[in-house]
């Protein structure tokens, strides 16, 4: 085993007070031209940072020195400690500068970069995290690492001084052990990263319903049935989780008896919408001004990391948009708009392009910006414009949790103990009234903290990142219907599309800012982009957004491919700036390339009739093993497609005169597992059109594998045949 070949570096118990100092403090050091937020913070440090790149890598081979790689992103509050602590004080960059070639990383810029080292620091120490800080060889390759360090020795972890003597020590003086070290673990990454179908497991094995079934059994083994979530603080969105328990209950609860489990149905039901219902009234939710923030860092979701992240905002929008689509309960779609809303206002770019993250810290300190007391409340509240008396503000505070002593930290995070309904019944008020009311407060507080000191806001924008708010936005037309939603998602696109592009043959880049793109595109990229442009089509029924997902299809299939059958790399096949080419399965904050890959290729099969693909995306599942259903939680997008394989796939087509009119009807409703097509028109461009011929008023099929029934003028009775005919589709 590898951990157990990790050496010790022993530190010594302080270093060289009579060192002397070779950089005096610098006005910029090599990070001056980037354009990352998180890069342009370090690049008045006194340490000599480089960005990645050749020049920082050649000069320490040509000096042989070894490279410390520190990564992080801008909107990571550990991250900002370490630079406070460390990164800005003059003798403790000296000691880096004099020892090392110094290599910031925006793990945000270069996820490629960060997936290898995370992992080389995870094998040698067991944990992971931000910032992170690895220790390479001058060729590269890892020997030592971790993730924040003191400046000085505190909670048993040596001070950031005493690891860099000890490395660099034990470079100069046990270089053939560091060496051997890193050629060990460099092989170790590489054999972990090479998986694929077990000789043992078969699709008879994976394809069952057992399979389903035991998937939701575990993740309720996790779920917190009294906070909602899914094991102990810190509790993150896990947003794919939900989504499966929402699909779950779904198909559950279709006609077919081999499926049928009502109690395991209702219960999966029960926990995603108390996961969301939670969530929406804890302080993970910015009650004033919308949006999510990245995770709680306790088990009842009232403090938050403050930090708020594109990603899960767009993740958060869909499962939302699920759940109101089943439930039709108001308070999602309030949420899903008021988080729109968030987006468009403090995340989004002229051209449309959406920005990365909102930071967690102003001023310095963590949350100041969106934390109150009650004091600053009832005198905002009690004053003019608003007016409120002193029974008013004392019902608002109550909503709220605003107590004199705090409920954070000596300050106020704002969050609802109680729904609406059942507070305004208690108060003996009505809803509407108590709605007034909280609407008057949060007007005046959303006003006061606009003229606080704001978060820095991190304006990269980044083609992933950006595909998974384009999806967003299209489920938010579907669930609302506005017509604004739409043609955002068609706006973003557009920008998309054009500025990301890097070549005729396909290739696009992953980063945008000032108007400079950069950095080769990876496979998440690619693969969020798709599943966008497959969305944008359900919303739009126009086929140029299939045709181009056909297209950058065919170029993941070129160039990130393992073969004809296999998984895909992160990184394309002309990047040589890495020691390895990753694999990544795992749904995370994001999902897995690999899954969303999957799940496009199961996808866009049914829409180009190609087998191939079909079969691609069943073997990718299949040679996960029963992995995904052991640990459902770390693979919520495997187990979704797993099921909907299972469950079959709706194919829906509208055809004729009001076409686009039921279309838009029928993107309203809660059905999981489909591939819808409208024209009005006769179309035989597409397998699922061909030979349906336009009728007035439109005809409307259902169908699988493109068998269909006899078709159906009315949404009422295409419910009923999706609900009451599965069988005999």
């Amino acid at each position: 085993m590898v951990e157990d070949s990790i050496f010790v570096i022993r530190c010594n118990d302080s270093y060289p007070k009579n060192i002397s100092l070779l950089f005096l403090r610098m006005s910029t050091n090599h990070l001056v031209h980037e354009t990352s937020p998180y890069l342009l913070q370090h690049a008045h440090n006194p340490v000599d940072w480089y960005p990645w790149g050749e020049e920082a890598l050649n000069r320490a081979k040509n000096e042989d020195k070894p490279i410390l790689v520190s990564i992080g992103y801008a909107a990571c509050h550990w991250c900002h400690v370490m630079e406070r602590e460390s990164f800005e004080d003059e003798k403790t960059a000296a000691l880096m500068n004099e020892w090392f070639i110094n290599i910031k990383i925006d793990r945000e810029e270069r996820p490629d970069l960060d997936h290898i080292y995370m992992d080389a620091v995870q094998a040698m120490t067991g944990s992971g995290g931000w910032p992170l800080n690895v220790f390479l060889t001058p060729d590269g390759k890892p020997f030592y690492g971790g993730t924040y360090f003191p400046p000085v020795k505190a909670f048993n972890r040596a001070s950031w001084t005493e690891i860099l003597q000890g490395v660099a020590t034990a470079f100069k003086e046990r270089r053939a052990e560091i060496d051997s070290q890193a050629a060990n673990l460099t092989q170790h990454l590489d054999k972990s990263n090479s998986f694929g179908q077990s000789a043992n497991v078969h699709s008879d094995e994976i394809f069952t319903w057992e399979s389903v079934h035991s998937a939701a059994e575990q993740i309720m083994k996790q779920a917190d049935t009294e906070e909602g979530g899914f094991g102990k603080a810190p509790k993150f969105p896990q947003t794919f989780t939900i989504q499966f328990l929402l699909n779950y209950h779904y198909v559950v609860n279709q006609p077919e008896s081999y499926r049928d489990k009502p109690d395991a149905a209702d219960t999966a039901l029960q926990q995603a919408l108390l996961s969301l219902d939670k969530m929406v009234q804890g302080g993970i939710y910015d009650q004033l001004g919308g949006g999510f923030a990245r995770y709680s860092t306790d088990a009842e979701w009232l403090a938050p990391h403050f930090e708020k992240m594109l990603y899960d905002n767009a993740l958060l929008l869909m499962v939302l948009g699920d759940a109101f689509q089943l439930t039709q309960k108001d308070r999602y779609r309030e949420v899903m708009e008021e988080t729109m809303e968030f987006v468009e206002r403090e995340l989004m770019h002229p051209d449309k392009g959406f920005y990365s993250a909102l930071d967690a810290d102003s001023e310095g300190v963590e949350g100041k910006f969106y934390v109150w007391n009650k004091i600053e409340v009832e005198t905002l509240l009690s004053s003019a414009p608003v007016l409120m008396d002193e029974k008013e503000i004392a019902l608002f505070c109550a909503y709220y949790d605003i107590s004199n002593n705090g409920n954070w930290e000596g300050e106020n995070i704002l969050r609802v103990r109680q729904a609406p309904g059942e507070f305004a019944q208690k108060n003996e008020i009505s809803e509407n009234v108590l709605k007034s009311l909280l609407g008057k407060g949060c007007k005046a507080l959303m006003k006061e903290r606009g003229k606080r000191v704001r978060p820095l806001l991190d304006d990269k924008i980044i083609l992933g990142w950006n595909a998974l708010m384009n999806s967003a936005c299209s489920k938010a037309f579907s669930v609302t219907g506005n017509e604004k939603y739409r043609r955002l998602a068609v706006a973003n696109m557009q920008f998309l599309l054009s500025t990301f592009l890097a070549g005729n043959d396909g290739e696009m880049y992953h980063t945008w800012k000032n108007d400079k793109a950069k950095y080769p595109a990876f496979l998440d990229d690619y693969a969020f982009l798709i599943r966008a442009l497959i969305d944008l089509y359900e919303i739009t029924v126009e086929p140029k957004w299939l045709k181009e997902a056909k297209k950058i299809t065919g170029y993941v299939l070129a160039h990130f491919g393992e073969g004809e059958a296999g998984f895909f790399y992160f990184t394309n096949d002309h990047q040589q700036d890495v020691i390895i080419r990753k694999k990544e399965v795992y749904d995370g904050a994001v999902p897995s390339g690999n899954s969303v890959m999957a799940y496009i290729l199961y996808r866009l099969s049914i829409f180009y009739d190609k087998r191939e693909w079909r079969e691609r995306s069943y073997w990718m599942v299949t040679s996960m093993g029963k992995a995904v259903t052991r640990y459902p939680t770390s693979f919520g997008i495997w187990n979704n497609l797993l099921m909907e394989i299972l469950a079959g796939t709706k194919e829906i087509a509208i055809v004729g005169n009001n076409a686009l009119e039921l279309h838009v009807q029928l993107i309203k409703e809660f059905i999981p597992h489909r591939v819808l097509m409208a024209s009005k028109k006769a179309d035989n461009t597409f397998p699922l059109l061909n030979g349906k011929e336009a009728t007035d008023p439109a005809s409307i099929y259902l169908c699988k594998e493109f068998s269909c029934l006899q078709p159906v003028i009315t949404l009422k009775d295409l419910m009923s045949l999706i609900y009451n005919g599965s069988r005999n589709n």
